[in-house]
């Protein structure tokens, strides 16, 4: 058995191509996320990986719609999109494949 705390996660990433992780793999990242209102996230986009963003609490703003608790946001490889959470918030994030350097910033917006 293993135990670590979210809290020594960069940014709530637990699982990835990356470290600390719980979880090393190239498959797939997850990550839970905890927001404050007014959080923000400049306009990015991920150029080979699938990113899927799961409201589990609060109300956020991305692709220009307002989503709350319980709604599934699926970005595909080359959507651009900037997140702000409207009230404190939580996600979670399934991205696949991890790629290491694949979040590249919208310089158009």
């Amino acid at each position: 058995m293993r135990v670590d705390k979210l809290a020594d996660m960069t940014r709530g990433w637990v699982a990835g191509d990356f470290a600390p992780s719980v979880l090393r793999t190239k498959a797939f990242e997850v990550a839970v996320q905890h927001f404050k209102a007014g959080d923000v996230e400049v306009a990015h986009y991920h150029a080979k990986a699938t990113e899927i963003t799961i409201v589990v609490l609060g109300q956020v703003r991305m692709f220009g719609q307002t989503f709350s608790e319980g709604d599934v946001v699926t970005a595909e490889p080359g959507d651009v999109t900037s997140f702000k959470a409207l009230t404190d918030a939580i996600t979670t994030v399934i991205k696949t494949p991890s790629v290491p350097n694949d979040k590249f910033i919208d310089q158009s917006a």
